[in-house]
C-alpha cells in the first residue's frame, strides 16, 4: 500500500519480439537476507536504523500498533527518480497474501511471493518503504501522519496480509480523507506521550539539510518482491 499526493498513471506494455524469453524467467524464491542493524563504520547518516528506532518506540507508546512485531518488518529506502513534491512518499510491501495465505490465484494460475530474509534466517513479512528524498521534503506532521499511514495497513493478526477493511475500497476504507484524519490523530497521540525528540528530530530537517548536517544519507534499499508461479 501506498501513500502519495496523486495516483500515477502507467503505460500498458508492449510485448516486444523477446517477450517469450522474458515470461520464461522464473525468479528466485529467495531475495536473500536484509541487514536490520545500523552498518558499523560507514559515515553518513543510516535512514532506514533511524527509522527503525523511531517505529519501534511508536509500537511502544500507540497501543494500536501493539500488534506489530518490527522483527519482521524490513525497513527501506527508494531512491525516487524525480525530485518532485507529487508522487509517492512511502509504501508498505506485504509478502503474504489474504489471510496471510502464502498462496495467490491470477488467471487460473498460482504463485507465490519471493521471500526476504533478515541476517539471522529470519523471514520478514513486510517491507516499509520511504522514498527519498521526497518522503524527507515533506512537513514534520505529513511526515509523522505518513508512518502512521504504512503502520496501520499491517493486519491487526500480523500474519502478512495487510488491514482489510469492509467494502470495495479494503485499503482505506470508503474515504481515504477520513483514514489520514485518524493517523494524524495517532501521530498526536504519541507525540503527547513525549518520546524523546532526538528519535524524531531527523524528521524535522529537508533532505538536503540532513545531508549536510550528517555529511550523507544511507539505508538498506530492497528490490520490490516478485510473484513466483507454482507449478500444478
Amino acid at each position: 500500500m501506498k501513500r502519495s499526493s496523486r495516483p500515477k498513471q502507467r503505460k500498458k506494455a508492449t510485448p516486444g519480439k523477446n517477450a517469450i524469453a522474458k515470461q520464461a524467467r522464473v525468479p528466485a524464491r529467495s531475495m536473500g537476507r536484509v541487514q536490520l542493524h545500523k552498518s558499523a563504520g560507514r559515515s553518513g547518516f543510516d535512514f532506514t536504523f533511524a527509522m527503525r528506532v523511531l517505529v519501534n518506540d511508536m509500537i511502544a507508546r500507540v497501543p494500536e500498533l501493539s500488534h506489530i512485531d518490527l522483527s519482521r518488518v524490513a525497513v527501506a529506502i527508494i531512491q525516487a527518480r524525480i525530485e518532485s513534491t507529487h508522487g509517492i512518499f512511502a509504501s508498505l510491501t506485504p509478502m503474504r497474501f489474504e489471510q496471510g495465505s502464502r498462496f495467490t490465484t491470477r488467471r487460473g494460475r498460482k504463485y507465490s511471493c519471493q521471500s526476504l530474509m533478515d541476517e539471522h534466517g529470519r523471514e520478514m513479512l513486510y517491507i516499509l518503504s520511504f522514498y527519498l528524498p521526497r518522503f524527507q521534503n515533506m512537513d514534520f506532521s505529513e511526515k509523522m501522519i505518513t508512518i502512521f499511514h504504512e503502520l496501520w495497513h499491517i493486519s491487526p493478526n500480523f500474519d502478512g496480509d495487510i488491514r482489510r477493511h469492509p467494502g470495495r475500497c479494503y485499503a482505506h476504507s470508503s474515504s481515504q480523507k477520513e483514514y489520514d484524519e485518524y493517523m494524524a490523530v495517532l501521530s498526536n497521540k504519541y507525540l503527547m506521550k513525549k518520546p524523546p525528540p532526538k528519535l524524531y528530530a531527523f524528521l524535522e530537517p529537508d533532505f538536503a539539510k540532513l545531508y549536510q548536517q550528517r555529511g550523507g544519507i544511507y539505508g538498506v534499499k530492497i528490490p520490490r518482491p516478485k510473484l513466483i508461479p507454482v507449478p500444478s
